[in-house]
């Protein structure tokens, strides 16, 4: 067969409802990560529809233990044509958020996949069990276009507990290296940046939350009497957070904020253009910092965030100082950033504000990757997915949000490709999730497609990222 053929087969298993049905069984697992008593759930998801799937392929599975002590099992999965051959290393997560069911339309079931024009409703039709579906219909096209043999070696994991903050997963990583080592990562998740434009991420922002916290006194006292008289934590917490960013969202701690864009990162972003869907918010162009352009802002710069606030009783306000003030904030950041020294940076710029009343406290956080756009890598997928579309791919040198992708590129040392089959506007962990079928489609293609370009040109690639002088 050729690649055009595979593609038309990929493209089959759409028209013909395959894609459909699978996906409509995986979302009927109501696999919720967060709530430990849907664990029968992740087990059942595994060993029920994806362990018989891959093993029909030709893999060998092992369903590992959570090495965290939580039960979110994790599977591996690989299929070894020949050692010396490249591979692949393949990742997807079964776990969704909480379903909320009370808060989808009349008539939608987080749990059960509805097809309404364009759109596949269903929890977890987005992220990730449809994303992951796609990818494992497309391999299992090019496998039966070539005959059965792919010309590269591929792993699959697939975890359990990444809306959790994949718990374990790191140690799971570093404790099974050998058996995850691969030549490059491929999988999908996130966003496209458009709906309609093929698109390839190569890392993710990292992210920190932290605490400020500022308790004046153990109890409220009555404004009348004592107004003016005694400080307000919250008009102090206020004023503190103030002087970590200013009011136009610019980051004012040096420690914070990024090194310049790379001119190849630069380079990559001046082609796209951010928001403009139908669900899009309006862009407050006047945010964050002054001079870059949108795309340079959310993918090669730093924000900082303030998530809550609170102090006193909000819906019930009494006439009394607050005794204390909390705020959560987040930084969202791009490589090169300190950010592993976030609190003592934090604490510094406070404390030389005078606010040293004002505790700091981190809590989540995660490291950001990026692989350079000139990456041999990078170059071969982004030909791939034109040639496969007509389109021009967007290309992401890292994702706005944040991915376990460190475990990948840092752990692991390897070159991460993510090709997502979502879109902005997909509902992500919100009520009424969906997956647009338009796009599922043309996913199916673009990574039959992918698949077989990798079976043609691995060693060759394999050879010429080794030899490549790093970004």
């Amino acid at each position: 067969m050729s690649r055009e053929q595979a593609i038309l087969q990929a493209v089959q298993a759409f028209d013909s409802g395959a894609l459909q049905a699978a996906l409509a069984r995986r979302v009927a697992y109501a696999t919720e990560s967060e709530t430990p008593e849907q664990a029968p759930a992740q087990h059942a998801y595994l060993n029920e529809d994806l362990v018989p799937l891959l093993t029909g392929l030709g893999f060998t599975c092992e369903i590992h233990p959570n090495p965290a002590g939580v039960d979110l099992p994790i599977l591996v999965a690989r299929r070894v044509e020949q050692p010396e051959l490249p591979t692949v290393l393949m990742y997807g997560h079964g776990d969704v958020v909480r379903g909320n069911a009370a808060k989808w339309e009349p008539g939608r079931d987080p749990w059960r996949l509805q097809v309404e024009g364009d759109r596949w409703y269903g929890r977890g039709t987005a992220d990730n069990k449809g994303q992951h579906s796609i990818n494992l219909e497309a391999l299992r096209q090019a496998i039966a276009a070539r005959g059965g043999v792919l010309g590269f070696n591929t792993t699959w994991l697939i975890e359990t507990g990444e809306e959790a903050g994949s718990p374990g997963l790191a140690a799971f990583c570093a404790a099974q290296r050998e058996t995850l080592a691969a030549d490059v990562f491929i999988a999908s998740d996130g966003p496209r940046l458009h709906a309609a434009r093929p698109t390839l991420f190569m890392g993710s922002r990292g992210a920190v939350n932290f605490e400020l916290k500022l308790r004046a006194r153990e109890r409220g006292y009555h404004s009348g009497n004592w107004g003016g008289l005694l400080s307000n934590p919250a008009i102090r917490l206020m004023h503190a957070i103030g002087s970590l960013v200013d009011a136009n969202g610019r980051i004012t701690v040096p420690g914070l904020r990024p090194p310049p864009i790379p001119a190849a990162v630069a380079a990559a972003l001046a082609d796209l253009e951010v928001g403009g869907g139908e669900d899009d918010p309006d862009i407050n162009a006047w945010w964050g910092e002054p001079g870059l352009s949108a795309p340079e802002k959310v993918f090669g710069w730093n924000s900082l965030d303030v998530l809550t606030f609170g102090a006193g009783d909000p819906a019930k306000p009494v006439n009394a100082i607050p005794p204390e003030a909390v705020a959560w904030c987040q930084l969202r950041f791009v490589v090169g950033t300190d950010w592993r020294a976030l609190e003592t940076h934090v604490r510094e710029h406070l404390r030389q504000g005078g606010f040293d009343d004002v505790q700091v406290r981190v809590g989540m956080q995660a490291g950001a990757t990026r692989l350079s756009p000139d990456s041999p890598w990078v170059r071969w997928a982004a030909a791939s997915l034109e040639r496969t579309t007509g389109k021009r791919p967007a290309l992401l040198p890292n994702l706005g949000g944040s991915l376990p992708n460190d475990i990948f590129a840092d752990q692991l040392g390897l070159p991460t490709l993510w090709v997502p089959h979502s879109y902005p506007a997909c509902a992500q962990h919100a009520p009424n999730e969906h997956l647009l079928g338009s796009v599922a489609r043309e996913g199916l293609a673009i990574m039959a497609a992918l698949f077989w370009d990798l079976g043609d040109q691995g060693d060759a690639l394999r050879q010429a990222a080794a030899t490549a002088t790093p970004a």
